[in-house]
């Protein structure tokens, strides 16, 4: 697979200047972006797969919404809907997309939405919900919309300066778009990360002046969820692990660390089950996995265990981006 990667390299060179072009042509206002009288707040990313977008959304409601009115919009990736929907309580996960539904489910008081065109989405928000912020999900490359606010993701293993275009490497957008971001986050992190190497990654990343590079981790919930056990109560099962996530790696790093054995059946990310695997899951002993794949099987299989995962940060840290996002907040509110 790396092989055909580096193989397609001319290909990438393409692609790169498609959206060199494309953003150039968005700096110097042939194409225009909208704003719009709702605080946007996007998070995203410069690549593809899993930075950790969905639980950093978590994270900002949690913070916010006590005394905001939210509203989340998304594309709702591998929906089998179109256009625009808001979900109600009549809303199915086939409606919304896996990482939608996920967040309807987890935060009744807030308006969740897809759309693949966000500006039509943000409109209709505005129309039939009338929130205090919208938080964009994976729109940092939407640049048919400009955001008040940015946050962006970048993984600690696969950090966008030391990556390349598609199809050779996994940038989407350029890396010199960063600039665009009021943060940039540093996710799944080694815990203990010492500064040598935070200020390290800094030095290569080369924040503009009004940008703050933050580092996050990943902590996992050890009460499962689902069918509610500890996850020490699976050290001596037969456990299977199901995921149908962008990276699984630091959830079986973790899981290895706690000293659980498994078997990975492993699926692409957002997999819609057939029948056939629901009825081989069906047979398992004892079922794990994480809770956007949840959403997906839970009326289908019995004996299932999710575990949620969060983007948690050190205090300094943490301080530094509550207050950053608080100040935004109040600014011209």
């Amino acid at each position: 697979m790396q092989v055909l990667r580096k193989l397609l390299f001319p290909i990438s060179i393409i692609y790169g200047l498609i959206v060199f072009l494309r953003n150039r042509c968005y700096d110097l206002g042939v194409f225009k972006s909208k704003t719009y009288a709702t605080k946007i707040i996007c998070v995203g990313n410069l690549s593809v797969g899993g930075t950790g977008k969905t639980p950093m959304i978590e994270w900002l409601v949690r913070l916010l919404q006590d005394n905001y009115s939210i509203a989340i919009l998304s594309r709702g990736y591998k929906r089998k809907s179109k256009g625009f929907l808001l979900s109600d309580d009549n809303t199915i996960v086939e409606d919304l997309g896996d990482e939608p539904f996920q967040l309807k489910s987890k935060f009744k008081g807030i308006h969740v939405a897809v759309d693949a065109n966000r500006r039509n989405g943000i409109s209709e928000l505005e129309k039939m919900a009338n929130p205090d912020i919208i938080l964009l999900d994976d729109a940092f490359q939407h640049r048919k919309v400009k955001p008040d606010y940015s946050i962006l993701l970048s993984a600690y293993n696969n950090l966008y300066v030391n990556d390349w275009y598609l199809p050779t490497g996994n940038l989407r957008d350029a890396k010199s778009e960063a600039k665009r971001a009021n943060i940039i986050i540093v996710t799944k992190c080694p815990e203990d990360l010492p500064e040598s190497k935070k200020s390290s990654i800094r030095s290569k990343i080369n924040p503009k002046r009004h940008q703050k590079v933050l580092f996050s981790y990943l902590s996992y919930n050890k009460k499962l969820k689902g069918k509610e056990i500890d996850l020490s109560e699976l050290i001596n099962k037969e456990v299977t692990l199901v995921t149908g996530i962008a990276n699984s790696v630091p959830l079986e790093n973790f899981l290895q660390l706690e000293g659980v054995t498994f078997n990975h059946l492993k699926f692409n990310d957002h997999h819609f089950f057939t029948e056939q695997e629901i009825q081989l899951l069906q047979k398992k002993e004892c079922i794990l996995t994480t809770e956007k794949d949840y959403v997906r099987l839970k009326s289908k299989i019995s004996n299932l265990h999710y575990i949620e995962v969060s983007h948690e940060f050190n205090k300094e840290d943490r301080l530094v981006f509550e207050q950053t996002l608080k100040q935004f907040m109040t600014a011209n509110s």
